[in-house]
């Protein structure tokens, strides 16, 4: 399983990548995108929105089901990966790059604190 050290991840199987400046970005973990298997659409949310951690922003399907993707943080969404609506299945492809989904500009950085490590997420899934 590809768990990035550099990376921020929730009990819900999303990432942050603290280290982007500016504003974080945000998706799903390698191991959320194979439990879901093919990837066939995603609902995004508009830039602009204020989200709150923990709360359900957006919506992933698969062959196998739909689910919520909620919010690692709290901030601002300041961009969507718009090129996600033409190839979603770049979330199964590559979930730590060009399948990224939105970028956040965190209103209390200290959430991260708050996320496991790629060695804690490790564990987590073991």
């Amino acid at each position: 399983m590809n768990v990035p050290d550099h990376l921020r991840f929730s009990e819900s199987h999303e990432w942050v990548d603290p280290a982007a400046p500016g504003a974080a970005a945000i998706g799903i973990s390698d191991h959320a995108q194979a439990e879901l298997t093919d990837v066939v659409y995603l609902e995004l949310p508009e830039v602009g929105r204020q989200v709150k951690k923990g709360e359900a922003f957006a919506v992933i399907e698969s062959v196998k089901a739909a689910n919520d993707i909620y919010a690692p943080v709290s901030g601002e969404i300041v961009e969507v990966n718009s090129a996600l609506a033409e190839s979603p299945e770049a979330v199964n492809e590559d979930p730590y790059g060009s399948g990224w989904m939105v970028k956040i500009k965190l209103s209390d950085p200290a959430e991260l604190n708050a996320l496991m490590n790629g060695e804690s997420y490790r564990e987590y899934l073991s």
